[in-house]
């Protein structure tokens, strides 16, 4: 099977351009880097010649707003329009849990894009992951202000990189389910104190003070902002595992 993956050079993308080569699929890595600009279109045509499955993992370098519903909007439709003109007939997103009932920039532009496809007559199949662990100092210096680490009491189930990478490529491989998945990590905390642990085990020394109105990416959130509702797959990873992978 050939399978064009968006961002393919990123942190989620290769891994998932690894995976499916491992299982002896033809994986094409689609990037500024290699020869592909979704912004503009250029070699995406090239690019998507003969393929069977798109997966979009592609990621901006920013957080603003208008910037990052600019780099979705624009990038999913030069992928759409590309893979009606190669018969692609299996589109795949990876977006973020809970997109539909959080306000952030981020979110509202990942929800676009989910509805771009959905529209777009093509089968498709939507992986919405919780936070990946990865991103976890990420995280931490967005809530800082003044040098204390703000922090919403809500619910919080990270995953691993590779976990959401497995699960992406293994639904690239299977039949569309024109249907929104969700992935999260086995463990369920909360936010506030796993970040508080988290950065104590850095030896950071900025506090954590729990503020139920502190904002997530300019988003204020609930109980349930980040996780999961109902079913949802489990990555295996757990946060101890990760850390002492990467130690």
């Amino acid at each position: 099977m050939r399978i064009v993956v968006a961002g393919g050079t990123g942190r989620i993308g290769r891994r998932v351009v690894a995976g499916l080569r491992a299982d002896g699929h033809e994986a094409v890595p689609l990037a500024r880097a290699t020869g592909a600009d979704l912004r503009t279109g250029a070699g995406v045509d090239a690019a998507l010649a003969g393929a069977d499955v798109v997966v979009d993992v592609s990621r901006p370098s920013t957080y603003v707003d208008e910037e990052v519903l600019r780099f979705f909007t624009t990038g999913t439709r030069t992928l759409l329009d590309a893979g009606a003109r190669a018969g692609v007939r299996h589109h795949v997103v990876l977006s973020i849990v809970a997109v539909d009932r959080t306000d952030a920039g981020f979110f509202r532009a990942k929800r676009a894009q989910e509805e771009l496809v959905r529209a777009a007559g093509v089968a498709w199949t939507v992986v919405r992951a919780t936070q990946f662990f990865e991103f976890v100092g990420t995280i931490a210096d967005h809530l800082t202000v003044d040098g204390a680490v703000r922090v919403p009491p809500v619910a919080f189930q990270p995953v691993a990189a590779a976990d959401v990478a497995a699960v992406v490529a293994g639904t690239a491989t299977g039949e569309p389910r024109r249907e929104v998945v969700d992935l999260a990590g086995p463990e369920r905390v909360r936010l506030d104190a796993f970040l508080r642990d988290v950065l104590a085990s850095w030896r950071d020394a900025r506090d954590v003070v729990t503020d139920p109105l502190a904002r997530y990416f300019g988003a204020r959130l609930v109980e349930d902002s980040l996780v999961p509702r109902g079913d949802a797959l489990r990555g295996p990873t757990t946060w101890a595992a990760f850390v002492a992978h990467d130690a």
